[in-house]
């Protein structure tokens, strides 16, 4: 089993380190402009050079990186704490530096944790994000309006900054939306997957089990008519009985086997090769014996087809003769295969008195048409207006093997 690719190196970072970044970043900043550097003769509204010389300032600086730090440290686990710490950090890093206007920089990290809790979180829990960010901002910006507390002549910054946090949530939003999306196409690759796997061992295994099983009918049913009088008969008809069981179990020990390698460490078996035309001689041998005399025709110049096209033209001859030993009713039956130079032409005749009360009835015909439509052929099986059965299947030939 193959191993799961590593992810990227930039998406192996948690979230709450990018977060953590961002904070250390916005903080970082307004120190080495105002504190470490030569003081200048501008001064800035945002940070005041004298706003970590107030008493306790820089103690209150800690004390919000440390709520900011701990809010990302629980960002991937516990997002609504995260945000209220993140929310927490930026009030108290506001109120060190004595700002009474909220800056756009000193928002960025409430922004981009909401950004990440909506890309990896429920709608519920982004909403209600995004509900503890807005009020905030709503709680800084209100005083200063409706009451004008700490107002000045600009103009207010928390509306930017409102619409960045919205930028921030719709980005979210849909990352989470293609994520989604994503999720539910792999899980439906996986279902539609399995689902042909399984119709394709369960057309394995009735086209295997079921003609072997007629024949094992057929031959232990001429071998109790015949056990008395023609004991030579019968020995016969049961050595055909045992060939038969083998091949059978054989073939269903293959599939078993290559079931085994897809499991998780499962060991690889050498199996037997998968049955194609080929085989199909000794199949009208078994069937002969079974008391359906098959005669077999090829035209055309028989060449070296692709597997799936090879086990699909055997299997369904194989399926159509089945057919003719359990419900044609008749002696002989005409099978002819005819190899042209961008197509394999498969015909199965017979004289009986056809397969049902409806050309569709039943597995056989149905799995027949479904590996003809997994190689773009056409399929038809019909009785035929002189009396009898045709199953007929056209197979495209790829042009790499013509």
């Amino acid at each position: 089993m193959s191993a799961t690719p590593r992810l990227p190196l930039l998406k192996r970072i948690p979230v709450g380190v990018w977060t953590a970044v961002t904070w250390c970043a916005v903080t970082l900043y307004p120190l080495v402009e105002y504190v470490l550097t030569p003081p200048r003769q501008g001064v800035s509204y945002s940070y005041p050079r004298d706003g970590m010389d107030a008493p306790g300032a820089r103690l209150l600086l800690l004390l919000a990186t440390a709520l900011a730090l701990a809010g990302c440290a629980v960002l991937s686990r516990r997002p609504l704490t995260a945000t209220a710490l993140l929310v927490a950090g930026t009030g108290a890093s506001m109120a060190a530096w004595h700002q009474t206007e909220t800056v756009p920089t000193a928002y960025l990290p409430v922004t981009v944790a909401l950004g990440f809790i909506t890309a990896h979180h429920s709608r519920r829990t982004s909403l209600t994000a995004g509900a503890l960010a807005f009020g905030a901002l709503f709680a800084l910006w209100a005083p200063r309006e409706l009451l004008g507390f700490g107002r000045d002549d600009g103009i207010a910054a928390e509306p930017y900054i409102a619409l960045t946090a919205v930028v921030a949530w719709l980005i979210g939003n849909s990352v989470h939306q293609a994520r989604g999306y994503a999720e539910n196409l792999r899980s439906q690759a996986a279902t539609q997957a399995v689902t042909a796997e399984r119709l394709r061992i369960a057309r394995e295994l009735h086209d295997m089990v079921a003609h072997s099983i007629g024949v094992i009918a057929l031959q232990a049913g001429a071998a109790r008519r015949v056990i008395d009088t023609q004991p030579a008969g019968a020995r016969d008809a049961l050595t055909a009985i045992e060939a038969t069981g083998r091949e059978t179990l054989s073939g269903l020990r293959r599939i078993l086997g290559a079931l085994r390698e897809a499991e998780p460490g499962g060991t690889r078996t050498p199996l037997d090769p998968e049955p194609g035309l080929a085989a199909v001689d000794r199949l009208a041998e078994t069937t002969s014996a079974a008391g359906v005399r098959v005669d077999v025709r090829w035209l055309g110049e028989l060449r070296p087809l692709p597997p799936e096209i090879d086990m699909s033209a055997y299997r369904i001859i194989q399926e159509a003769l089945t057919n003719v030993v359990r419900h044609a009713s008749t002696a002989s039956c005409r099978v002819s295969v005819d190899c042209r130079a961008d197509e394999l032409s498969i015909e199965v005749i017979d004289g009986g008195r056809g397969h049902g009360s409806t050309p569709d009835s039943g597995y056989g015909l149905l799995g027949m048409r479904e590996r003809v439509g997994l190689l773009h052929g056409e399929f038809s099986a019909a009785p035929r207006p002189e009396g009898g059965f045709r199953v007929a299947a056209l197979l495209p030939v790829p042009a790499g093997v013509r």
